[in-house]
């Protein structure tokens, strides 16, 4: 007999996102993991969690971290040498995080972006305000062949007053993806308020761990054990098995 009272049981793993496409795995190169026995670590806890493969994507910023293509592959190639030494059992692949800076046009307009799957280029903006020319960046990924990924969409407060602005950037093009962070409430309540808004109108397309380290890798684990992440997250369809 169908019982109205039953529990949604809680996630148990990430298996049915298979890949994760944000985090920060790469050692010494930014505000991520520090060296090769950290990268190895985290890695094998996302394994654990239940994912087989991993785009990692460090994060570019003119001032702070100005990695390159260059320097990213250099150290993809480094740590899927050691994770094949360590017995690990995952597909190892590397994008960038781009901030919307200064120094994002002029890289933008080289055209030589690190895209995700499909020429998805993974961006993120200030947590203060919006970029000026946020819309013109948009265009001209779009007009140089990439689609926007805007990271965690849910971590901008400034767009929760006028939550329309979510929808419009939609309508431009830009998907969006949401840290499972969010929905523990690890950034403040206000964040989780804005990711499970953002979920109940349906406009989130990719889950992301954004792990930088173990206390992030902890918080996915209890996130795996929470029953109303569970029931968040069951009826939704993501993209993230796509991202091959």
């Amino acid at each position: 007999m169908f019982n109205l009272f039953k529990k949604t049981p809680p996630l148990g793993d990430f298996a049915f996102l298979e890949t994760d496409m944000h985090s920060h795995l790469l050692p010494g190169i930014d505000d991520g993991a520090k060296d090769i026995e950290d990268s190895l670590s985290l890695i094998a806890q996302l394994q654990e969690m239940g994912y087989r493969h991993l785009i990692t994507t460090p994060h570019i910023m003119a001032d702070l971290y100005p990695n390159t293509p260059e320097i990213i592959r250099e150290k993809l190639a480094e740590v899927r040498t050691a994770a094949k030494a360590a017995g690990l059992n995952v597909t190892l692949d590397a994008a960038a995080e781009y901030l919307m800076d200064e120094g994002f046009e002029p890289l933008l307009e080289e055209g030589n972006l690190l895209a995700l799957p499909g020429n998805r280029v993974l961006v993120e903006m200030s947590f203060i305000s919006a970029p000026p020319k946020l819309e013109h960046y948009l265009f001209r990924l779009q007009t140089k062949g990439y689609r926007p990924l805007l990271a965690h969409p849910e971590r901008y407060l400034f767009f929760r007053e006028d939550f329309k602005r979510y929808a419009e950037l939609k309508d431009r093009g830009c998907e969006f993806q949401l840290n499972l962070l969010s929905l523990t409430g690890y950034y403040g309540k206000p964040t989780r308020e804005n990711a499970v808004a953002l979920l109940k109108a349906g406009l989130i397309d990719y889950l992301g761990t954004d792990l930088h380290h173990d206390r992030h890798a902890e918080n996915l684990r209890a996130a795996l054990e929470d029953r109303n992440i569970a029931k968040l997250l069951n009826d939704k369809s993501f993209h993230n098995p796509q991202l091959q």
